[in-house]
């Protein structure tokens, strides 16, 4: 009894200490990443002013219209032929699902 439990207290020591480390390293690599691109935009905002040009600010977009027709796409092409679809309950549906969110 006295060696399980010491063998689970061991165990379960390691098994924390082995999850700090894992969680030093990322937090580590997101640092240095953020680092990296920091200093990228840094050396390039740099050439630019020498060169006489103007300085972009670091921004991310995100295209929700692209990232909509991506999530469109995939759905139509698994999509089944309409005669498949048997024990459906119909109802009739006013507006189009643009049209009821009021876009």
């Amino acid at each position: 009894m006295r060696f399980e439990r010491l063998f689970f207290a061991v165990f379960g020591f390691f098994l924390r200490l082995g999850l700090l480390l894992l969680g030093l390293l990322v937090m580590v690599f997101v640092l240095a990443l953020s680092l990296f691109m920091i200093l990228g935009w840094g050396v390039y905002a740099l050439v630019a002013r020498l060169m006489g040009r103007s300085v972009q600010p670091l921004a991310f977009t995100i295209l929700r219209q692209t990232q909509a027709q991506f999530f469109r796409r995939g759905a139509r092409s698994d999509a089944r032929d309409a005669g498949e679809v048997i024990d459906v309950n119909s109802r009739e549906v006013d507006a189009s699902p643009s049209d009821r969110l009021g876009r």
